[in-house]
């Protein structure tokens, strides 16, 4: 894989050195590949000192750095550390090294922060509020992501985001009960597509007749779920609906670890897609209103939008030869 910046690939680099090789005049080389003569110049006599392996891309890290912490520096920060577990700007004074050093440091030794160590040993007793291996499952269905959006209702003629926060100026527009809708949201793991729907509530009934309705979606796309994973609300924990609808999807119940909301991580990031691209995209007049504008939401982001962990492609691209 070449540069992210790099004008040719290697395969280009090859391609210009066997046209220049076979007579062409690298000016003319050079222009048809989109490239200077200065570059195409390089890539030849890198070909002729080293063959192939000329072509691949060179590290960019300088050889030298002239500013670079003497290893002994960094040594005795690290002890420091271990010693007195204590924060970058109490080592500072003591070792003549800027807090700001101490801490770059810190963070490429892969020293915890303070926060996440008990204080008389420390060691880490925390978990990161992020996983330490970022995964993708190999293939379609292989494991769904389940949760539920909760978002406040919009009344009729529109809330504060079309009038202002006047709409609540008075006791009456305050104590006014508007309610909420339950957005439920099921994500496969491996191709990212996405199936919601809202609902009044998030009882284990419902979310159990979702999850069914969800496998269904799925399965019309060729894709048969095997893991079921969601979060510890009682919803998905104690209901028998919720049970029964993933056992006859023939499939398995996992649950996120307590209080460890980032393991669902890929249906909790969908949930602030849903926010930014459709609830909150545009003013709506009415509940209703926001709520038919899901659909073609839904169509955009599993066929047309560019999905960033999908290399720029929609989900539907995981499925579709094209």
């Amino acid at each position: 894989m070449a540069h992210r910046n790099a004008r040719l690939t290697v395969h280009g680099r090859r391609l210009l050195v066997d046209r220049a090789r076979a007579g062409q005049p690298i000016a003319h080389v050079a222009k048809a590949m989109g490239v200077s003569r200065q570059c195409a110049h390089r890539w030849i006599r890198r070909f002729d000192e080293a063959g192939d392996a000329g072509l691949e891309d060179r590290p960019s890290r300088p050889h030298t750095i002239a500013n670079q912490t003497a290893p002994e520096i960094e040594e005795r920060v690290l002890a420091a550390r271990r010693e007195r577990r204590c924060g970058p700007d109490q080592l500072a004074p003591d070792l003549g090294v800027p807090a700001r050093t101490i801490t770059r440091i810190l963070r490429r030794n892969g020293v915890p922060r303070l926060h996440d160590c008990d204080p008389l040993t420390g060691e880490v007793i925390r978990a990161s509020k992020t996983t330490a291996v970022r995964y993708e499952r190999d293939r379609p269905g292989e494991l769904v992501h389940v949760d539920v959006k909760k978002l406040g209702r919009i009344p009729d003629g529109g809330g504060w985001r079309a009038h202002g926060r006047q709409m609540g100026s008075t006791a009456a527009k305050k104590k006014a009960r508007i309610g909420f809708d339950y957005v439920h949201s099921m994500v496969d793991d491996h191709t990212r597509i996405a199936y919601s729907e809202i609902h009044p509530n998030e009882r284990g009934d419902t979310c159990g007749a979702f999850i069914r309705r969800a496998g269904e979606f799925f399965a019309s796309l060729g894709i048969s779920i095997e893991r079921v994973m969601t979060d510890n609300h009682f919803s998905y924990k104690n209901s028998h609906a919720v049970r029964d609808a993933i056992v006859d999807l023939g499939a398995v119940h996992k649950f996120i670890r307590p209080h460890c909301p980032w393991q669902n991580g890929k249906v909790e990031r969908f949930n602030r897609t849903l926010q930014i691209e459709w609830a909150y995209r545009q003013v709506f007049e009415s509940n209703d209103d926001r709520s038919a504008a899901l659909p073609d939401f839904l169509h955009r982001y599993n066929h047309h939008r560019r999905h960033h962990a999908l290399g720029g492609h929609p989900p539907i691209s995981r499925l579709s030869p094209t």
